[in-house]
């Protein structure tokens, strides 16, 4: 058996003395730092800090860089400028869906990926695979053993990081970056994305940062209520904001079409990957559809728990949980297209028992910028 990944902040997680490490697609890493509830909290009401070094950087470099890209992924680069960054998708020919990422822009011929840490291998070769010589001078390189990453979310993460920064990371809008900015003394790139529903930033540096970065940023965001949080709080954050998890909201039997995505399938642009399937697809109409279910009787719907309706099987959860924000039993589900109307009561199993719930809005929250 080989031995679980760690990152470069992992010594740093023993002075938790509540921390608790999982296996996650390989890696060793946190699930919580104090409780998921408290972390899932801190991050709603002041900030939280993630260790999320376990995701894949891959550069993109060369004069055909651009062209390479259009033809890998369903967002249009050529819409991205220089310090801009887009979610996209890399997709199969049928349409399923290979990962989704961010692609940065750093310059002209110079982009980074940031891929999901389980697919960083399945990722690469895809993108190996496709790199001809029809796209010219195109340098593929997989930086994500020297690179870390920690996201700073929540509604107070630009209060805190503008004490350990003297980039204007004020006027940074979202979806945008700035490539060589200094935090708590160390060379990084500042972007403002996130993966929590709250406004927040992403700090990408050399691993030998990694203690001075962590330490800095505790110590100018604890009085403002900043929290260590893991991979649990991280998880329910995100769904509570409908935003999607490679392995369950997509995957290669689930199309950016019925995961509620297509904003960022560009269908108009030129040729790529997937195309003709999606495009196909959309024309006959959409099978399944991502959907918000509550649960009327009491259960709590669980990820693969199946749902029913007239009788018939109609899909399945992909996440559900207790919502730590709402306090309701809330979940994601891919169901039949004919029972994805808000208000469609349906069923879900839990534990052999077929318990009520009804089709509602998501995402369940919605991050208000003060």
């Amino acid at each position: 058996m080989d031995a679980l990944k760690r990152t470069p902040f992992y010594d740093l997680y023993s002075a938790y003395p509540e921390s608790r490490c999982i296996d996650f697609g390989g890696w060793e890493l946190p699930v919580q730092f104090t409780g998921i509830v408290k972390e899932h909290e801190a991050v709603r009401q002041q900030a939280g800090l993630f260790d999320v070094s376990h995701m894949g950087e891959f550069m993109v470099i060369g004069s055909g860089a651009e062209a390479f890209l259009q033809k890998m992924t369903t967002n249009d680069v050529s819409r991205l400028t220089d310090g801009a960054a887009q979610y996209t998708l890399l997709c199969y020919p049928n349409g399923g869906v290979v990962d989704d990422l961010l692609v940065y822009r750093l310059s002209e011929g110079r982009y980074m990926l940031v891929v999901n840490a389980s697919n960083i291998d399945k990722d690469f070769q895809w993108l190996q695979e496709h790199l001809t010589f029809e796209f010219g001078e195109v340098t593929l390189t997989n930086v994500s053993d020297e690179t870390l990453l920690l996201a700073l979310q929540g509604p107070l993460a630009e209060t805190i990081l503008a004490e350990v920064t003297d980039a204007p990371i004020s006027a940074l809008k979202p979806f945008h970056f700035i490539e060589r900015a200094a935090v708590c003394g160390v060379e990084v790139l500042i972007s403002r994305t996130g993966y929590t529903g709250e406004d927040g930033f992403e700090i990408y540096a050399p691993l030998n940062g990694a203690t001075t970065l962590w330490n800095g940023l505790l110590a100018a965001g604890t009085p403002h209520g900043l929290t260590p949080a893991g991979l649990g709080a991280r998880d329910t954050l995100r769904f509570e904001a409908k935003l999607p998890l490679y392995g369950q909201e997509l995957s290669a039997d689930i199309t950016p079409l019925e995961a509620g995505v297509q904003f960022f399938v560009k269908l108009d642009k030129a040729d790529f990957i997937g195309r003709d399937a999606l495009i196909q697809q959309k024309e006959a109409g959409l099978p399944h559809r991502l959907v918000g279910l509550e649960m009327i009787d009491r259960g709590i719907p669980r990820s693969h728990y199946l749902v029913y309706a007239d009788g018939i099987k109609i899909g399945e959860v992909t996440t559900g949980t207790q919502s730590p924000t709402l306090k309701r039993n809330l979940g994601l589900a891919l169901l039949d297209t004919a029972y994805s109307e808000i208000g469609t009561e349906v069923f879900v199993e839990i534990r052999g028992k077929q318990l009520k719930a009804v089709v509602i809005k998501a995402p369940f929250y919605k991050y208000k910028r003060l």
